[in-house]
Parts: C-alpha cells; sequence; structure tokens
C-alpha cells in the first residue's frame, strides 16, 4: 500500500513538471504551485501521514486558553429557544402569528425559527398578528423545522376543561352526530364522547336516529385519561328533573283528576303513561269502552294523551288511570238511542259459528244470529255471507240493557216470502223448478228464488226403487213436480216427482193376472231372487224359494244380466208395489248336473 502512495507521488510531480513546462508558466507561480503541493502530499519516496494536522489545517489550543463562552455547554444553551426552560414537547403554548402561506400559517412562539401549522387546522383562518394556542409536537424535525398543532392544542385544551368539570362534577354541552353499536357519539368541540343506549333517555327509544342532531346538556359518568375515552350520559340529567316532577305530581294526584301523559311503553295488558316523573298504567280495559285487541291498536308509543285517575296508591305510589272514563258509558240509555224495530248501521268486528257481532258504536255492539241471516238459506256458518269489516244494515229485535246484550236480525229488512207462500201455491199444482242440493233423504227443488221444496226418494218414482237421489236425478237438472204440501208457518214445502204422472199400479193388476206367462231379461241376480224387466219400468221379482245354498249359487253362475227367460205371474202386491213371479229351476239345476256326469264320464275315459 506504501509504494502505491509513493507511485502516485512520483506521477503526480512528473506530471506537474509536464504542465509547469509546456505552459511555461513564470518561475514565481510555479514555485508558489508547488509550495501548495507539497503541503497536500509527500516528496517522493516518503509516506504521507493523512494525520498531520498541518493538512487541514487546524488549530490546537489549551484548556486553559478557552474563554467562559467558548465550551460546548454554549452550543446546547436553552436560551437559544429563547422560549424558557420549562417549556416542553408535547405541550400547549401561545404563539403570534408573523406569516400566512398558501399551505401553511408561520407562529413565532419566541423559538429561534416560527413553527408550522397546516391551513387544514383552522376552522377560520387567522391573520398576521393574531394570537393562538399551539401544540409544541417537536422543536426540530429532521429538515430543521418547528412543528407545531393547533387541532391539537384545542383538543388538549378542551381535553383539560372537560377532566376539570367531571372532577367538579359539572355538566357539559355537545351535539349527539351519529350512531354506533351500543349508543351515539357526540362532539364536545372537539373531543368526542361515547353516549350508551341505555344513557340517552329516561323512556324506552324504539328510533335512535332521532336524536341525531340534537344539541343537549351531558354528565360525564367515567374519563379515562389512559385511553382518552369519555362516557356521557344524558339520563341521569333527566332522572334529576324527573324526581323534582314527580314530587310535584305526586303532592297533586287525585283520584278523578284529568292528567297529560306521554305513551312511554305497551304490553299486551295495557300501556305504561309518563305522567312526567311518575308512570301510571292504562290496562287494556279501560283504554276504550269498545273491542281490542291489544292495546297498540289504539295507542302507539310516544303518543301525548288524556287520562284520568281511576285508583292511586299513594304509599307504592302505584297509579291506575283510565281513556274510556273520559266519556260516558255507551249503553246508558240505550232504549233511546236504538228502538225496538229501528234500522240501524253497523261493522262486523267478530264472527262465531252461531253468528256475526255488530258494532253499533264504539262499546256496543248486537249479534246477528244465523238463523236470523236469511228467510229462505239455510246458514252454517257467518262466513258464507260475510267477513270480518263489512258494512251493514239491521234491524233491532231485542235490546236487553242489564245485560248488554242487543240481538239484530238481517233477514227483517226483506219481505219474508213464506208469508204469501199458501197465496202462491196451491197444493196438487205442478210446477218446474231445478235440482238445488242432493241428500240421502231426499232433493231440494227451487221453485223461486228462496223457496226450496223438498222431494222425498219415496216421491221420486212409481216403478222403481230409488236408494239415492242421485241414482235418479243431478244437480241442476229441470224436472216437473207436483206440490203435495206447504207450510207458511213451518217454513216447508214438500214435493213430488212422480206424483205427476198417473200411479201405474191402479191397473197394473189387471194387466198381469195370477198364471200369466211372460219372457222377459234378467235385470240382476240378488241374495233374494232374480230381478226381472218388465214393461213400464216395472219390476217383477223371482224370489229364491226351497232352494238350497248350493243351488242359489249354482242359478247366479248359470244367470246372467240380460239373458232371456220365461216366468209365470203368481201375484200382485200393490201395497209393497211388487209382482210376485216363479220360474222352474230345475232345467237349470239339471243341466249343471247332466254336465257334472258327462264330466265325469270325459275323465273316466280318459283314465282308461
Amino acid at each position: 500500500m506504501i509504494n502505491d502512495n509513493l507511485d502516485k507521488n512520483n506521477e503526480l510531480d512528473n506530471n506537474s513538471n509536464l504542465e509547469l513546462e509546456t505552459a511555461n508558466i513564470d518561475e514565481n507561480d510555479l514555485k508558489t504551485e508547488v509550495e501548495i503541493k507539497d503541503e497536500v502530499v509527500v516528496q517522493e519516496n516518503k509516506i504521507l501521514n493523512y494525520l498531520d494536522p498541518s493538512i487541514i489545517n487546524i488549530k490546537q489550543y489549551e484548556y486553559s486558553e478557552l474563554g467562559e463562552d467558548d465550551g460546548l455547554d454554549g452550543l446546547l444553551d436553552d436560551s437559544d429557544y429563547n422560549i424558557g426552560s420549562d417549556t416542553k414537547e408535547k405541550e400547549v403554548v401561545q404563539g403570534q402569528v408573523v406569516r400566512v402561506s398558501d399551505r401553511d400559517i408561520f407562529i413565532d412562539i419566541g423559538f429561534k425559527s416560527e413553527g408550522i401549522v397546516s391551513k387544514n387546522e383552522f376552522n377560520q383562518i387567522p391573520v398576521v398578528g393574531d394570537k393562538v394556542d399551539v401544540f409544541i409536537i417537536t422543536f426540530e424535525d429532521r429538515k430543521g423545522n418547528l412543528i407545531l398543532s393547533r387541532e391539537k392544542a384545542e383538543f388538549m385544551l378542551k381535553w383539560n376543561e372537560l377532566k376539570n368539570k367531571f372532577d367538579n362534577s359539572e355538566i357539559v354541552e355537545g351535539t349527539i352526530v351519529r350512531r354506533i353499536k351500543g349508543g351515539m357519539i357526540v362532539d364536545l368541540f372537539p373531543v368526542q364522547g361515547f353516549l350508551p343506549g341505555s344513557q340517552i333517555d329516561v323512556k324506552p327509544i324504539t328510533n335512535f336516529d332521532e336524536y341525531v342532531g340534537m344539541e343537549t346538556e351531558f354528565k360525564i359518568v367515567k374519563f379515562n385519561e389512559l385511553r382518552q375515552n369519555i362516557v356521557l350520559s344524558r339520563k341521569e340529567i333527566l332522572s334529576n328533573d324527573l324526581d323534582d316532577k314527580r314530587k310535584e305530581i305526586i303532592e297533586k294526584i287525585k283520584v278523578g283528576e284529568v292528567l297529560e301523559g306521554l305513551v312511554k311503553n305497551i304490553t299486551d295488558f295495557g300501556a305504561f303513561i309518563d305522567l312526567g316523573g311518575i308512570d301510571g298504567l292504562l290496562h287494556i280495559t279501560d283504554i276504550t269502552w269498545g273491542r281490542i285487541n291489544h292495546p297498540s291498536d289504539k295507542l302507539s308509543i310516544g303518543d301525548q294523551i288524556n287520562v284520568k285517575v281511576i285508583d292511586y296508591d299513594p304509599e307504592a305510589i302505584r297509579v291506575s288511570l283510565g281513556l274510556k272514563q273520559l266519556h260516558d258509558e255507551p249503553w246508558k240509555g240505550i232504549e233511546d238511542k236504538y228502538p225496538v224495530g229501528s234500522t240501524v248501521q253497523g261493522k262486523i268486528v267478530n264472527m262465531m259459528k252461531y253468528g256475526a257481532f255488530v258494532e253499533l258504536e264504539e262499546g256496543v255492539e248486537g249479534l246477528i244470529h244465523v238463523s236470523e241471516m236469511s228467510w229462505t238459506r239455510h246458514i252454517k256458518h257467518p262466513t258464507d255471507l260475510f267477513k270480518i269489516g263489512d258494512e251493514l244494515e239491521a234491524r233491532i229485535l231485542t235490546i236487553e240493557a242489564d245485560d248488554k246484550k242487543i240481538s239484530l236480525g238481517l233477514k227483517q229488512l226483506e219481505n219474508n216470502p213464506w208469508d204469501e207462500i199458501e197465496e202462491k201455491y196451491e197444493i196438487n199444482s205442478i210446477y218446474k223448478g231445478i235440482v238445488k242440493n242432493l241428500t240421502q233423504y231426499g232433493a231440494f227443488v227451487q221453485l223461486e228464488e228462496g223457496i226450496d221444496g223438498l222431494v222425498h226418494v219415496s216421491d221420486m218414482s212409481w216403478t222403481e226403487s230409488v236408494r239415492h237421489p242421485k241414482d235418479f236425478l243431478s244437480k241442476g237438472d229441470e224436472v216437473e213436480v207436483k206440490i203435495l204440501d206447504l207450510s207458511s208457518k213451518e217454513h216447508r214445502l214438500s214435493l213430488g216427482i212422480k206424483q205427476v204422472t198417473d200411479n201405474p199400479w191402479e191397473t197394473i193388476a189387471d194387466e198381469y193376472n195370477s198364471g200369466k206367462v211372460i219372457k222377459s231379461s234378467i235385470d240382476k241376480v240378488i241374495e233374494k231372487g232374480i230381478i226381472l224387466k218388465l214393461d213400464n219400468n216395472i219390476e217383477g221379482i223371482v224370489p229364491f224359494k226351497n232352494l238350497s245354498k248350493e243351488e242359489r249359487k249354482q242359478i247366479k253362475d248359470t244367470l246372467n244380466p240380460d239373458t232371456k227367460v220365461e216366468a209365470t205371474v203368481q201375484e200382485v202386491d200393490e201395497e209393497l208395489r211388487k209382482i210376485i213371479l216363479m220360474m222352474d229351476f230345475s232345467d237349470y239345476l239339471n243341466n249343471d248336473k247332466e254336465l257334472d256326469s258327462e264330466n265325469k264320464e270325459d275323465d273316466s275315459k280318459a283314465d282308461e
């Protein structure tokens, strides 16, 4: 490494001589340049000492030569800051605006340079000369600037103010700015505090958003300096006010007095009313004289209403309130308001199987029984005609004021068609009607709107045995019927279909005399015998008399419906409307036996 340094020095000397010869420099100038180079480099073949003080021209002093103000202590003297030895970073001081630029405000706080604050930290831009409080972030950043903050100064000043108010239990003012989980955020300008949902109001809250933007007073209930957390309460202030109001209200509460209150809460059994410091119960039965299913049908939380004190227990501070008691009991003088026979209007509010309840006014209801709904129709349930909420007219039938009962009629608004039934329809007269309904015992035939008569199964056919009306009729069929009987008092009308034609049994005995041989087709085979089809839709029966069970089975297996057979008339029973016939079953039984014997012979031959 030393040789390298020497080589470099030789090169420098040679280069210097060449440059001097070429440039024809004065001897004096050459000497000066050589002298300067001699101070920096070593002569040829000498080691350069870079620690030689002569290289950097360092002046050396003895300690005794130093003055009082020449030491290092002078360099670090706080007097250069000129803001007092007690002032430190992270503190609030007052300064004066000395300059305003496009982006920053320059403030003199007595430091060796002005501090810088961003314009964005000022709600209102100050002018040169204004005094402002600022927070010292750092005396000197990496660029040597004094950095200040207006926002942090305002925060610290407000924080200290709030701390004093918390210590002295003083009230603070703020604005609820937004809703968060669990409560609200309150702006205390510029500090923000938390207002729990349970501390917003003394009454239950259904809509938290309606409090956003509210400017009001709060009490600080928790002050955490470490976390810089403030918890507020508005409820405590309201509660203190309510205590004073409660004492005032308790002193003047009397049974029968009418008070103004606010609906605070609603339950299934009633509503709690805030009377201004004390709550009273308005039971569901005392809300209205009428019918309601839930207190919310008449009341809503937040409603301002007048109520009457109906009971008061001063020891338990329990107040019972009434809303309906502000009005007279509606059943008072009910007979004068709704005379029997008068027509009234109402609304259906409830329906049961036996009738419909109609509200005539709030607290007054009447019943329309199903039997009073129609003169002609059989109403099984009120829903066949009405639905809840329908408005209608009805007739007052009876009033029982003591039992609070009113009977109403709907059909009484129309003429009873049965009153004129005996004049309009004569017995044995024939009319056309429409089959409206079928039952097991007969069919209802409508002669006109509201007038139906019954055709019994026994009055449907002279000759056929009708077990069910559906075997003979269908809904909607148009039929001719004869009036058999009627009663306007009992609303009864008996009709017959077979009576429209002559009774064939009056001449059947002459036509089917005993011993007459007839040929007919089998209609069906039953347990008791064989049914044959005769003329005029008349049926004849061949009884299975003196036949064993096995023989009857053989007959059933042999004779099928529509088979032509020959039979002899035994007798005609006009009372039972039957024609009794006889047949010789031996032929059918013998044929079966012959067939059996032939089958046996065939089997024997097969065995051989």
